[in-house]
């Protein structure tokens, strides 16, 4: 099997790869089955030098590749007749903004394969960027209460060298007794806590962050169980509220009246509650001033997060009375960070955990599928849906 590196397309410019040239050698020593070649890229934070004195040969055209791998979406212009292809494509879930690119793929016998449903037997996922998520996060988090308080500045994450560069900056961090709150407990938020215990600040469950006053910041961590209830009043059941979220309602407002920095990491379902709509910010007690919302979903759950921001423009306000955009560091408005691409900003060390995790996990099963990796996270096959995904019929064909 020839496999194709692409070069990323997708704007705005995202310089991750996802086999990096340390990851590809080791492939092809594991699994001799396997050809490799790099598409030449300008942007990609390894660069062709770095392939090719590895000995992966690199070149503009890669038509002559099985196996076409990226991160991102490919341009609907690039995509090559027949092809297989690996990358996040975000169809899966009836976005709007990428039908065109379903029905093309489609329409060009393509075969999609999405990291995003990439999982073992045991449903878990195999790969993904979460980790790097909450790392850049909660870093922007802490950059953004610097600049709005006028307290220290930290250097953009995307301008240091790598991940160990961006935690030397933390040294820079001086801050009054504010408190931090986070919600979500898995991959996303473990990385948010891993750049948080750089500061040595003291973690609190969220019984004594409610209590009160503090004299040096603090951290709590919200699991799904500290910010619903159950409507039936029924003990908390988190498989229970995976499959009926609409069953819960929210209790996180009073979270709101004792945090500074909120970091959104959790994974929100449209079905379930929202953390903070409209109203909650304009109510006596609010007193978060920066939300850097890792989660990122636009309007909901989280109300000020109106738009996705950049990895160059990284804040905009949130005019609570107006409900609307402003200055991000005015103190009347909200500052907020909701870049969908945090894992960008250290391209490198995130595509080499994520190039180490393909290697060991994904690739050997384009070779033997016997556990259904491969087969489970591909949406389409030779330009017609699979039976998993079928349910996108409607939404392929525009009528939905």
């Amino acid at each position: 099997m020839h496999i194709g590196i692409l070069k990323e397309t997708k704007v705005p410019v995202d310089r991750r790869t996802a086999l990096t040239p340390g990851k590809a050698v080791e492939l092809m020593k594991q699994y001799p089955e396997f050809k490799i070649t790099a598409q030449s890229s300008d942007i990609r934070c390894f660069n062709d030098d770095e392939y090719s004195s590895l000995g992966i040969p690199v070149s503009k055209d890669i038509s002559d590749c099985d196996l076409l791998v990226g991160v991102k979406e490919v341009d609907v212009s690039g995509l090559m007749l027949g092809k297989t292809y690996l990358f996040f494509s975000h169809t899966a879930k009836k976005q709007p903004y990428n039908r065109k690119l379903l029905q093309e793929i489609v329409r060009d016998k393509i075969t999609l394969v999405d990291y995003e449903y990439l999982s073992g037997n045991d449903n878990v996922r195999l790969v993904g960027f979460g980790r790097w998520a909450g790392i850049v996060g909660a870093y922007n988090g802490l950059r953004g209460m610097g600049l709005r308080n006028k307290l220290f500045e930290l250097k953009p994450a995307w301008r240091c060298h790598d991940m160990s560069e961006m935690m030397s900056e933390l040294k820079k961090v001086k801050l009054p007794p504010v408190k931090i709150l986070i919600t979500g407990g898995g991959r996303v938020a473990r990385g948010a806590m891993e750049t948080l215990d750089q500061l040595g600040y003291d973690i609190v469950d969220p019984e004594v962050y409610m209590e009160g006053s503090f004299s040096e910041p603090v951290i709590c961590q919200l699991e799904p169980w500290h910010y619903v209830r159950r409507k039936d009043g029924e003990d908390f059941d988190l498989q229970h509220f995976f499959y009926y979220p609409e069953e819960y309602d929210s209790v996180f407002y009073p979270y709101s009246t004792e945090t500074d920095l909120f970091i959104p990491c959790h994974y929100w379902d449209p079905r379930s509650p929202v953390f903070l709509d409209k109203e909650d910010y304009l109510k006596p007690g609010f007193r978060i001033s920066v939300i850097a919302d890792v989660s990122c979903d636009i309007g909901k759950p989280v109300a000020s997060t109106i738009r996705a921001s950049t990895i160059d423009e990284p804040f905009y306000g949130y005019d609570p009375v107006k409900g609307r955009e402003g200055e991000p560091f005015d103190k009347k408005n909200i500052t907020v960070m909701a870049i969908d691409n945090l894992p960008g900003e250290l391209p490198r060390d995130a595509s080499e955990e994520f190039s180490e995790k393909l290697v060991e996990s994904v690739f050997p099963a384009f070779l033997n599928d016997r556990d259904g990796i491969i087969e489970r996270a591909t949406i389409v096959r030779e330009g017609g849906l699979t039976r998993s995904f079928s349910y996108l019929e409607d939404f392929l064909a525009g009528r939905e």
